[in-house]
């Protein structure tokens, strides 16, 4: 189905360890709607080579239509001078650890510090998440952990479930929403030579499926 009417593209890139679940995420976001089956557990045992990205429509809630263009990283060492390349042309980054992983928490001020050494005068938003929310048997970071090390790095806080389908979308939402006020506001401008933003008004996408809206987080 072709839709017109996107205003923006806004390039969002997610940002973390290895195996911390950030492409069943995006896999989840962009397919959309409860009742969509989850990814195959064996995909997200096969890491992803250096940068592979996919796109969404969304209408803001208190803006236009943009084109989100999520760019979905490899965690591991030897793709990171790959990943590093694309930091500067992001407007956003959901940085995500996996809350039974405690290294990959840790992890979190290297991968903010990296992408913040690229930026120039538009710095990118964040959004710190922490996934696998539903393994809370095994979890070893808590929520107030998380909540202490977003607000010490100037960012929100989520926690998701991929499996589960919980914030999800609000998530991504979240993250869009800010980025569009950062727009409207004039924190964030239009550059040539930047791939964050682009203006993209009449320009005729593919439009995939429509999103749920989320009252608020659930209680993963």
């Amino acid at each position: 189905m072709e839709a017109g009417g996107c205003r923006y593209q806004f390039r969002i890139a997610l940002l973390g360890d290895a195996a911390v679940g950030k492409t069943s995420l995006l896999w989840r976001y962009v397919a959309g709607a409860p009742g969509i089956p989850e990814p195959e557990p064996e995909l997200e045992s096969v890491p992803t080579v250096g940068v592979e990205f996919y796109s969404r429509t969304l209408q803001l809630r208190a803006g236009p239509r943009v084109k989100l263009q999520l760019w979905d990283t490899a965690g591991q060492e030897r793709f990171r001078c790959i990943t590093r390349s694309f930091y500067r042309n992001v407007v956003g980054v959901l940085l995500v650890f996996d809350v039974t992983n405690r290294k990959s928490f840790e992890h979190i001020r290297d991968w903010h510090q990296e992408v913040m050494a690229t930026q120039g005068p538009d710095k990118a938003i964040f959004l710190l998440v922490g996934h696998k929310s539903d393994l809370q048997s095994t979890r070893c970071v808590s929520a107030q952990e998380a909540e202490e090390l977003a607000a010490s790095l100037g960012m929100a806080f989520m926690e998701t479930s991929a499996k589960n389908n919980c914030n999800v979308d609000l998530a991504f939402n979240t993250l869009t929403d800010a980025i569009q006020q950062a727009l409207q506001q004039g924190d964030i401008k239009l550059e040539e030579d930047w791939g964050g933003v682009r203006l993209i008004q009449n320009t005729q996408i593919s439009r995939p499926p429509s999103r749920t809206q989320h009252p608020g987080p659930c209680k993963c």
